[in-house]
């Protein structure tokens, strides 16, 4: 039930890949960061989503740790 935010890029999923994976495990995907934002998953050169996420104090997870918690609930 969780929102997730992709930023940057990534190296185990193209960004559309890995939004369905959080869909198929019950969260969401969204392309904008806000307050509702539970986490951004920020790959290589993360941009103004990363910036916007800190300044908002969402959770910033690389993508390894990201990879790591989709493991546990696939």
């Amino acid at each position: 039930g969780k929102t997730f935010v992709f930023t940057g890029g990534l190296s185990a999923y193209t960004r559309p890949a890995a939004e369905e994976l959080v869909r198929k495990l019950g969260g969401s995907a969204s392309g904008s960061v806000s307050k509702q934002t539970d986490f951004v998953v920020a790959g290589t050169d993360p941009g103004s989503k990363y910036d916007k996420a800190k300044k908002l104090g969402v959770a910033v997870l690389t993508e390894d740790e990201w990879l790591k918690m989709v493991k546990k609930h696939a």
